[in-house]
């Protein structure tokens, strides 16, 4: 078999790989060396702007097979038939620090997945809680300026971290989840994933259902102490790719099975709280789980750079029978994501072969910009209507209309009887064993006792104290043990 030859990116066969050319031995270097300025030009662009959230990050492609049925509530294809098994492409991240940060770090993890239907990519972008620091997105550069390094200081400070969560009373219930001992997993493999979001369903007779999300580890849940996990990420700080890599090419195959909440449309109004508000979860005695499949992980990508990084997901990405719902928080992603892809991947960025339809193919009158590589054939119209056979509309709404009514303007969140920010916190505080929550103590403390504001530290003591009056009382007994040190 003849060896393959090395070539420029044009195609043209190299002569040396090891010597640039020169003016003579030791001369200077030659501006002709079309080579050398190719693969010096390339190393320089090699590296795209990182994600602003969710930078560190690992994948692996699977499978989604349909195990219940669930055709009363959504005419989806890809959940129309018991055994119907779907391609899935999965990355899991942290959430506030960079590309070189560590895996074990207490921070969310993203739970995004890629449904290659028949019907076109369906995009489910969630994370390993069932709830979020905040309830609406014009919040949300806030938020992450408040989390991410300090403009001064270059690290993560307890100061920004705190005085957001001291101005956002809604934020209890997930920094609750946060710094209890599901806040650090010993792996992706090893955690939940969910929607988090209210989405909605539609079954074929235009009937509409909101649905929750509930991914549930076949692996068992394990988690990482604050000790351990300072531990490993300075042992391996690449430790969660590194496992979720070497179990797969060990034939070990991760597996989540999927639930979903399902509220028929009509009682959300009703409901006693706001069942669109993200801090909130939907209390299983209201709308038990109800199995629908298996989502299996079964190949790693070939290139990290190629499929990871460069792996696009949008909730705006929906297929027939799945659509949105009022949930502020998700109608901010639903521009935010795919505006930040065209930013970061360029306009063209769906048509990388990991963000590209596999099952079906993509139908539209995009063209050009950079980067685009789909030539759309010889005299192929960019417009539409048309007389030439263009794809055309189907006249069917991908979800169920939702009704709105009332006068514009910049509104709060619509009242139910129970609206209140620190009632589910207090619940699964009071959930907890006694050393759970010893550990949540410890580790809410550890970080409120570095802020250097009192009135910052007495506003998030109060959030607590809301939630419940002896997490409160333990909460302050600990920060002020720390500070006395």
């Amino acid at each position: 078999m003849s060896q393959r030859v090395l070539t420029t990116e044009s195609g043209a066969p190299v002569a040396d790989n090891q010597n640039s050319a020169t003016a003579g031995v030791g001369g200077p270097l030659l501006l002709q060396d079309q080579h050398l300025l190719e693969k010096l030009a390339r190393f320089n662009r090699e590296r795209i702007p990182e994600r602003v959230v969710h930078a560190r990050g690992s994948g692996a492609y699977g499978h989604f097979e349909v195990t219940d049925d669930v055709t009363g509530y959504t005419h989806a294809h890809f959940l129309g038939e018991v055994g119907r098994r779907t391609e899935v492409f999965a990355r899991f991240s942290t959430v506030a620090d960079n590309l070189g940060g560590a895996d074990a770090v207490r921070d969310p993890r993203g739970f995004a997945l890629k449904f290659y239907t028949e019907e076109g990519n369906y995009d489910l972008v969630g994370n390993n809680t069932p709830v979020f620091f905040i309830k609406d997105p014009l919040k949300f550069p806030d938020f992450i300026h408040s989390q991410k390094r300090d403009p001064f200081t270059g690290k993560q400070e307890p100061d920004n971290v705190w005085d957001f969560w001291a101005h956002a009373p809604e934020a209890t219930h997930q920094v609750t989840w946060l710094m209890g001992d599901r806040g650090i997993p010993a792996s992706y493999r090893h955690m939940n994933g969910y929607g988090s979001h209210t989405y909605q369903w539609t079954n074929a007779a235009g009937e509409g259902f909101f649905v929750k999300y509930h991914f549930k580890t076949n692996q068992g849940i394990r988690c990482l102490s604050t000790e351990q996990a300072q531990e490993l990420a300075g042992k391996d700080p690449n430790s969660h790719q590194t496992d979720l890599l070497q179990a797969i090419e060990r034939g070990i195959h991760p597996s989540w099975t999927l639930y979903v909440q399902i509220m028929p449309a009509a009682e959300a109004a009703e409901y006693r709280f706001n069942p669109f508000d993200l801090t909130k979860v939907w209390p299983h005695r209201d709308y038990p789980l109800q199995r629908v499949g298996r989502l299996v992980l079964d190949r790693n990508p070939d290139n990290v750079f190629a499929e990871v990084e460069q792996a696009a997901f949008s909730p705006n990405n929906f297929v027939p029978g799945i659509g949105p719902s009022p949930d502020k928080m998700l109608q901010g992603r639903l521009f935010a994501y795919a505006d930040a892809h065209r930013y970061r991947l360029g306009v063209n960025h769906t048509q990388l072969a990991v963000n590209a339809p596999r099952a079906t193919t993509a139908e539209n009158y995009g063209r050009d910009g950079l980067m685009a590589v789909n030539s759309q054939g010889r005299y192929a119209k960019n417009y539409e209507p048309n007389s030439y056979d263009g794809p055309v509309e189907t006249g069917r709404p991908l979800a169920a209309p939702l009704p709105v009514s009332g006068h514009t303007g910049a509104h709060a969140a619509p009242l139910h009887t129970k609206d209140d920010d620190f009632y589910q916190a207090g619940e699964l505080y009071r959930l907890m064993s006694e050393e759970e929550k010893r550990r949540l103590v410890a580790n809410i403390a550890g970080g409120l006792a570095q802020v250097s504001r009192d009135d910052v530290i007495e506003k998030n003591l109060a959030h607590f104290q809301a939630a419940d009056p002896g997490y409160g009382k333990r909460v302050r007994e600990a920060v002020e043990a720390l500070r006395e040190d």
